[in-house]
């Protein structure tokens, strides 16, 4: 065995050990009954797991094996049938996250679908999640679209970051830093576009800030100091930039090498945050005055759920240290998600789809990490965060991810 094929067996091996092997099927998808004679309950993961760069998707998917294992290690759900899960790769393409609904929808045993980083991808398959009422758990996309899209009954529930949340909280902390003339630097997605709606909502009712210009890229685009040279020239003092986390490792290299009178601060949306971001921006990252909007920081964590958590975690991967976690709001999501799902199937007292959405709506409160969820969700909303989740964070030299103190 060569010395490629050997470091590739060896990372399966460490996947396989971890519970993160992508595209991983549990051997109870077709219905076989797991060691209580029980048929186990089936939950989906879609994400973009094999996207370079990206760590978002297993983010998620340790969140919600994390949560499994605690609830499996608590005698399951519904007399004790255990919680198994089964993933599935849409690399960031929207039509193989509609062929991938389209697959979890027609198991019988899957109770519910989470869904990944990319909102443009959530969007496009919202027809078939109606079609299918498929239960669909958002619990990374921000995009407002993807909860309020005109479904009734709604399939769709998220516990994550909303655009409309978003951008005033990154407009707000500008306005703080006396920072009042702003530039967009947009990715030209639906996400994009709901980032621009929401921040020019918030500006028609705030008269001392002021967006000054909007510039666009394309996934993939190599270059961005030409949009952002076009922001300081009409005026910014300050980039609020919608990314993930190629393009804006791009756009801080670029800033890092112009003068230091030309690198204007850089508040950014959390898509670089599901991804390599770090790595790939290097040091120049730490010659760029940039922060990061997030709904939840592990040092910000409280006391008793976080333990439970680490231990949790450390029984089932090579995490020792909060800081060892990547992408930590799609674990702390998905590990809350999977709890309040757990609960809510309960209370059906079935796997039965629409009754286990309709009893989302009827979960009295979960204490979790991200929060004391009172309730998680109503009939009115399928938001489960709000705008007293939201913080701004920058990394530290070791590039862990940190909240700004206040």
């Amino acid at each position: 065995m060569g010395r490629s094929q050997l470091q590739n067996a060896r990372r399966r091996r460490q996947l396989l050990t971890l519970g993160l092997l992508s595209g991983l099927v549990s051997p109870f998808a077709s219905g076989a009954e797991d060691k209580s004679g029980k048929p186990p309950i089936v939950i989906g993961i879609d994400g973009e797991f094999g996207l370079a760069n990206s760590t978002s998707a297993q983010a998620v998917e340790l969140g919600v094996r994390a949560a499994a294992a605690e609830i499996n290690a608590a005698g399951g759900v519904l007399d004790g049938r255990q919680i198994e899960i089964i993933t599935k790769d849409h690399r960031s393409m929207p039509a193989r996250g509609i062929r991938n609904i389209e697959e979890f929808a027609s198991m019988p045993n899957v109770v519910a679908v989470f869904g990944g980083r990319f909102s443009p991808v959530v969007i496009e398959q919202l027809p078939k999640l109606k079609e299918t009422k498929l239960l669909f758990l958002a619990v990374w996309s921000s995009a407002d679209a993807i909860v309020d899209n005109g479904m009734s009954p709604n399939f769709i529930y998220r516990l994550s970051l909303r655009d409309s949340l978003a951008m005033p909280t990154m407009l707000k902390n500008a306005r703080q830093r006396k920072l009042n003339n702003v530039g967009l630097l947009l990715t030209n997605t639906s996400w994009g576009r709901s980032n621009l709606a929401a921040a020019e909502k918030f500006v028609e009712t705030a008269s001392d800030i002021r967006i000054v210009r909007t510039t666009w890229y394309n996934w993939r685009d190599t270059t961005l100091v030409d949009k952002y040279q076009k922001l300081i020239d009409a005026g910014a003092e300050a980039v609020l930039l919608v990314a993930n986390d190629d393009e804006a490792a791009v756009l801080v290299k670029e800033v890092a090498a112009l003068p230091k009178e030309k690198r204007i601060p850089i508040l950014s949306h959390w898509g670089i945050t599901g991804g390599e971001f770090v790595k790939q921006a290097g040091p120049a990252l730490h010659q760029v005055d940039f922060s990061v909007i997030q709904t939840f920081s592990f040092f910000n964590a409280a006391k008793p759920p976080l333990e439970k958590f680490m231990r949790t975690v450390s029984s089932i991967s090579d995490i020792r240290r909060i800081e060892d976690i990547k992408a930590p709001v799609g674990v702390a999501h998905a590990y809350d998600m999977m709890h309040i799902l757990a609960r809510a199937i309960a209370l059906a007292g079935t796997t039965d789809r629409p009754a286990v959405r309709d009893a989302l709506e009827k979960v009295r409160e979960h204490r979790g990490l991200v929060k004391h969820y009172k309730p998680p969700f109503t009939p009115a909303r399928h938001e489960a965060l709000g705008p007293d989740e939201l913080l701004m964070a920058r990394y530290r030299e070791d590039g862990v991810l940190v909240p700004i103190k206040k």
